[in-house]
């Protein structure tokens, strides 16, 4: 239903015992209104048509909600510039421990603008960064903090290397939602190019739900860490025992643009 229907709406009660006028509510965005003998004004209501009144209420509340939830999105994610939006975006990294398994971790602060071109997916340009201090490991032992470990001088050094950035210098598009974006990765005070192999997820110009046009995608990556002079832990050549040298990357994220032009805002 929507909400001008809601709005039109129209309860007619006479009350037959006092032969008073009959009054007439609708619900409107600041809640019912009654009008009687040509008045308009808040509801006033006696106790014993309060329960009628209030479920009337819920009920048109719960008609707004569904129409605004159950509205498709709008048109397509227009041109423009978009930030990364940090509650869907997750940094994640895995090294090999003792070659049984893949141990992985993630970021939890990164910030990234990316100039989103759909007509041109080529010419769009991307900068990132992430705080490597912000490294989450999960490890479970409270009384050890193993995330100061990876973020120390034997691995991410990040109290003297504050920053990990990417800036793009190529996208190629390679298929109808996915490209290779190829930049210069920052890490660890040394800077090398490095490949990702990118998918577009799609995206909406606006939903009433939503802060703005929204675009997604899903990344993933690989580097060797002794490039960027990380050495410690890498096995002796023959053997897995310890932290592996190959860093593979894998990206969720979504980017927002709240100034996009045609964007639909909610109530």
């Amino acid at each position: 239903m929507a909400l001008s229907g809601i709005a039109a709406s129209v309860i007619r009660r006479r009350d037959a015992a006092d032969g008073k006028d009959p009054v007439r509510f609708s619900i409107d965005r600041n809640g019912p209104v009654a009008q009687a003998s040509g008045k308009t004004g808040p509801l006033h209501m006696p106790r014993s048509s309060l329960l009628p009144a209030i479920a009337l209420v819920a009920c048109a509340t719960t008609a707004v909600a569904q129409e605004a939830a159950t509205s498709g999105p709008s048109l397509e994610p227009p041109a423009g510039t978009y930030q990364i939006d940090p509650i869907h975006t997750r940094v994640m990294f895995s090294v090999s421990h003792l070659g049984f398994s893949d141990y992985t971790a993630f970021f939890r602060k990164a910030d990234a603008t990316l100039a989103f071109d759909p007509a041109n997916p080529e010419g769009m340009t991307l900068q990132a960064r992430i705080d490597p201090a912000s490294v989450e490991t999960l490890y479970p032992d409270a009384s050890f903090d193993f995330n100061a470990v990876i973020a120390g001088e034997s691995f991410l050094d990040a109290a003297k290397f504050p920053d990990i950035t990417f800036v793009s210098t190529r996208i190629r598009q390679t298929g109808p939602k996915e490209a290779t974006v190829t930049g210069d990765l920052t890490l660890h005070g040394v800077t090398r190019p490095v490949s990702l192999r990118v998918r577009y997820n799609g995206g909406y110009a606006g939903h009433p739900l939503d802060a703005g046009a929204r675009i997604g995608f899903s990344v993933e990556g690989a580097l060797f860490r002794s490039d960027f002079g990380m050495g410690f832990g890498i096995p002796v050549p023959g053997t897995t025992i310890g932290v592996g040298d190959l860093v593979t990357l894998r990206i969720e994220t979504e980017f927002l643009n709240p100034d996009a032009p045609g964007v639909q805002t909610g109530p």
